[in-house]
């Protein structure tokens, strides 16, 4: 696929001073660097985003580790020591000239430094400023650290994943982090549609704890609704604790096979050929209440055949199955390669990371770009130049 030129991004010539450090506020940042904004990152000297040398393997890429390159391609580094009066200043004027400003430091961190919204609203009232914490910026939580998995438990989400008789299961990646920065994006893109039709600034706030329970909305509002009963989790193949067989994941002869709707009981049974299922065949609550006897006999059948013999069966009848994947499958998959996702970053010219685009594509074009995460304040000098005080001799 071609890739959208800069100049024809929505958010280009937006600047972005981004205070935030890890994942979530970063995240946030580079949704808006593809969208076109120029990002700004302000660290610390010497030291930097803390992301640099968060490990999640041994991959050490000039310097800085995978995950710091993926989550902070696309931008600009600044140092400043938020002690020293001439960087203080020199910040200053630069939120000024400034759009936005990202920051995700617990509760009373960012306020002590003397730029909490109050503070950088006066300076520019026409910022949007988008902050995500831990867990709000009251309450008994908003001190505790606002660390990914900590939210998932906190949250509900752990308890609500796995089987039955299994202990509480996290999910494989950052998703609390993932998901505030994308809301405090969808929250920031609000706000500067709003700047353009008033004027005014905004305070746009998130916290991991609240974009968990959005996640979990759809489940969390059956629970308000009926009656506040917990929902049980299947003891067999468990994937969802308010959903009936056969929905679940099932070990095939070589691998496993993903089932989610059925037209019927009886039509799927007919088609694995499952017997002894025929009492449940009327009673319409069966596929619930009767949710592990089903699945278990569904479970011993697909172990039978392979996972393309099964498609081969299943998805002509229209029923919602799929297989199940790794990385390498994926990759390898038509599907994937259409949609053109994987690019090369670069920096310094020789040193190249491969990476994902941006998720979404503007008039048919995708939103890559070659620009790598930065070094440690690379840009400094021609960041902070125009507001430095000018030496007259």
């Amino acid at each position: 696929m071609n890739v959208l030129p800069q100049n024809e991004r929505p958010l280009d010539g937006l600047t972005v001073v981004d205070f935030s450090q890890f994942l979530s506020g970063p995240l946030c940042g580079l949704k808006l660097a593809d969208l076109g904004a120029r990002v700004i990152k302000v660290e610390r000297p010497g030291v930097g985003d803390l992301c640099r040398n968060l490990y999640l393997s041994p991959t050490d890429i000039d310097g800085d580790n995978s995950l710091f390159h993926a989550i902070n391609r696309n931008k600009e580094s600044i140092t400043a020591d938020l002690r020293n009066p001439d960087d203080r200043a020199a910040l200053v004027e630069l939120i000024k000239s400034a759009d936005v400003m990202i920051q995700n430091f617990r509760p009373g961190v960012i306020e002590r430094q003397g730029f909490s919204y109050e503070d950088v609203a006066a300076i520019n009232p026409r910022i949007v400023y988008g902050s995500i914490s831990g867990y709000g910026e009251e309450g008994p939580w908003k001190d505790l650290p606002g660390q990914d998995l900590l939210a998932q438990a906190r949250s509900g989400l752990l308890w609500l994943t796995g089987n039955a008789d299994h202990a509480p299961m996290p999910m494989g990646l950052a998703v609390a982090d993932m998901l505030a920065g994308g809301a405090l994006a969808q929250g920031i893109l609000a706000a500067l549609v709003g700047r353009g039709i008033h004027g005014r600034g905004a305070l746009v706030q998130t916290s991991l704890l609240e974009a968990m329970i959005d996640f979990q909305f759809e489940v969390l509002s059956t629970h308000l609704n009926d009656g506040h009963r917990l929902p049980e989790r299947s003891a067999v193949n468990g994937a969802h604790a308010y959903l009936g067989a056969p929905y679940g994941v099932y070990e095939t002869q070589d691998g496993f096979l993903a089932l989610a709707m059925s037209p019927s009981l009886k039509t799927l049974a007919d088609l694995l050929g499952v017997a002894g299922l025929e009492p449940y065949y009327d009673n319409p609550t069966a596929m619930m209440k009767q949710r592990d006897a089903i699945k278990t006999a569904f479970a011993k059948q697909l172990k039978s055949r392979t996972t393309q013999d099964w498609l081969s069966v299943l998805q002509p009848a229209d029923i919602w199955c799929a297989e199940v994947l790794d990385w390498q499958q994926l990759r390898a998959s038509d599907a994937y390669k259409r949609l053109d996702l994987e690019q090369t970053i670069r920096r310094k010219g020789g040193v190249q990371l491969d990476t994902l685009r941006a998720p979404i594509r503007i008039n048919g074009l995708t939103l890559k770009s070659e620009r790598a995460a930065p070094e440690l304040g690379q840009d400094t000098d021609a960041v902070l130049a125009p507001f430095q005080p000018r030496q007259d001799y």
